[in-house]
């Protein structure tokens, strides 16, 4: 009798304890899990692109080096930026002549030639001068015409004309050339440097610079083709401005604002978790961001963009790398 009775309790433990388990196992079965909020890595990209249209010649830069800002990537020939430079210093020296021409004013050659014509018009003026004299005597006798006092008296007139002009000429050329000449050919020698100047960034153009220290990821050109204005040439990854997107349905948004810290574990470098800061929660476009649960009684949510920064750098991080969110 004891013996049943022992077996009955022994019995009932063991169906109890069977119970037990499978409620325990059902209940963490039911439990619903903790939703995992993943996103990936990103950071700058710069494409250096070119202003000159024209024929890579060199490339100074392979992918995965580490450049500097400032260091000359490529260099990009191009032969008609060259011959506008040829052209616009040209026409600076033209002008640069003009100016110094219109500054130092008439040659002493000249001014001497000016001066040997005032003199001879001078000579022509005393011979008219006494022609004139002559003739009118005469004229006042009777004993010349009308007609030819009135010629002698023309020319002496036209040759004291000539002598006023040729004095002015020889004035002119001694005191140099007007404010007014001086200043246009100056004028023209600072538009000539600006032609110049304009050409010279073009070429300078025509040299790739890196705007930024980072690695060269992709080269998109080879030596000797021919790229045109804009056209992206080299891209440089910046490491030091990396972040990560997440993309988060708005009922997970809870404990997830601007300025926030979060930490975030990058499966790729292993467990450690690194701190990180909320820079952008913004609601994703419409057409791919909701998704409908009306039909178990709840709303239809939508996807934010949530970008985060890390707080220190992460070495051996790459963008496309998986990230997950922890708050």
């Amino acid at each position: 009798m004891k013996d049943n009775s022992k077996s009955l309790i022994a019995g009932l433990a063991v169906v109890i304890g069977a119970v037990v388990i499978v409620a325990l196992v059902g209940l963490i079965a039911i439990r619903p899990q903790r939703e995992m909020i993943m996103g990936e890595a990103d950071a700058s990209e710069y494409r250096v692109s070119n202003k000159v249209p024209g024929r890579i010649d060199s490339i100074y830069v392979k992918e995965g080096d580490m450049v500097h800002a400032g260091d000359t990537l490529a260099h990009i020939c191009s032969p008609q930026v060259d011959a506008k430079m040829l052209q616009a210093r040209a026409a600076r020296a033209a002008a640069s002549a003009q100016s110094l021409k219109a500054q130092h004013g008439a040659r002493e050659q000249q001014i001497q030639m000016a001066y040997q014509v005032w003199q001879k018009a001078l000579a022509a003026v005393e011979v008219y001068r006494k022609s004139y004299e002559r003739i009118r005597g005469l004229y006042e006798k009777g004993v010349v015409s009308a007609q030819k006092f009135d010629e002698v008296e023309a020319k002496y007139k036209a040759a004291q004309a000539d002598c006023a002009a040729a004095e002015q000429q020889y004035l002119m050329a001694k005191e140099g050339a007007q404010s007014e000449d001086i200043a246009a050919a100056a004028a023209l020698v600072e538009r000539a440097g600006g032609a110049v100047a304009e050409v010279q960034s073009y070429l300078d153009d025509s040299y790739l610079i890196a705007p930024c220290d980072g690695e060269i990821v992709e080269i998109y050109s080879k030596l000797g083709d021919l790229v045109g204005t804009g056209a992206p040439v080299i891209s440089i990854l910046d490491m030091r401005d990396s972040w990560f997107n997440f993309s988060v349905r708005e009922d997970l948004l809870k404990g997830i604002n601007c300025g926030d810290s979060l930490w975030v574990r990058v499966p790729a470098l292993g467990e450690k978790r690194y701190a990180a800061v909320v820079r952008r929660v913004q609601a994703m476009a419409s057409y791919a961001t909701w998704r409908a649960t009306k039909t178990n009684g709840q709303y239809d949510v939508k996807s934010f963009d949530v970008k985060v920064e890390p707080q220190d750098k992460i070495e051996g991080l790459r963008p496309g790398m998986t990230a997950i969110l922890e708050k």
